[in-house]
């Protein structure tokens, strides 16, 4: 099972581009277009533009036209939050989170990713949920985390829908259900959730919460081994060494296996060892 130690925020990216620039009957060089562009982003900023000033603020953040500052990054970023733009206020909540340009401060965290999240955005829904799980910035609550990953994984978000299936699986938050555990790690292993693949390919191999089926368990075994999971590297390695769910074949056994002992995995670098005496 996937657990951070950490709130995982994904920055939302700025739609910072060149179309604002003048047209003119020649081609600028790209420092020239992206100067003016950057002046025009300015003048929309000053001028209220909720949107510019998201825009300006994600500029400062990367450094694109302008010299990297986090502290104006959260000066635009603010101005755009307090105009109720939910890009912007999960954005200030990251910087809150990381100390970004503002002092680190997790309660105020989570009040702008409340404010993004109450507005809808689905990874801010996530993130909150996550606070309340972890009590960061928030006083520790399941129930609460649910509440939000819910809400989030209902519009499609795959760390949503993988925490919530955990969340299922533990009892946390919810009456526990291994059934509903694989009816959400399955909607975030489609999406490609590497985690949820190891997750959804064991609960295939135990059958817990989902018929046993050995196949569909080294299906997603394999997504996830591909993507680097070393448990899943390690159990698929198992599955050919013991024909189960594939034709037995030691050496693709050797290949999945020594995968997971190069990452370090305990089991895999002891079945490794064995397999080379």
């Amino acid at each position: 099972m996937r657990v951070s130690a950490l709130i995982f925020f994904v920055l939302v990216l700025g739609t910072f581009s060149q179309s604002a620039c003048p047209q003119t009957g020649k081609p600028q060089p790209a420092s020239a277009t992206a100067a003016q562009g950057i002046a025009t982003l300015k003048k929309q900023a000053a001028s209220g533009d909720a949107s510019a000033q998201f825009n300006l603020g994600y500029a400062y953040f990367i450094g694109q036209g302008v010299p990297l500052d986090y502290a104006q990054a959260a000066l635009w970023y603010r101005k755009a939050a307090e105009q109720g733009l939910a890009f912007a206020q999960y954005n200030l909540g990251l910087a809150y989170h990381s100390d970004w340009g503002v002092p680190q401060d997790d309660t105020q965290a989570v009040v702008w990713v409340r404010r993004a999240a109450e507005q809808g955005l689905a990874h801010a829904q996530y993130t909150l949920g996550y606070a309340y799980h972890l009590g960061h910035g928030a006083p520790q609550d399941d129930a609460l985390a649910v509440v939000w990953w819910r809400k989030a994984a209902e519009q499609g978000d795959a760390s949503a829908q993988f925490y919530l299936g955990h969340a299922y699986h533990l009892g946390h938050g919810v009456p526990q259900d291994d059934a509903q555990a694989v009816v959400w790690w399955c909607r975030a292993a489609e999406q490609g959730d590497a985690s949820a693949q190891y997750d959804l390919g064991y609960a295939y191999f135990i059958g817990q919460g989902a018929p046993q089926d050995y196949a569909q368990a080294v299906l997603w075994y394999r997504k996830a081994a591909e993507q680097g999971i070393a448990s899943a590297q390690f159990n698929l390695g198992t599955a050919y060494f013991n024909g189960q769910g594939v034709p037995q074949d030691y050496s693709q056994a050797v290949v999945w296996i020594r995968r997971a002992a190069e990452q370090g995995d305990a089991s895999a670098q002891h079945d490794l060892g064995v397999c080379r005496g």
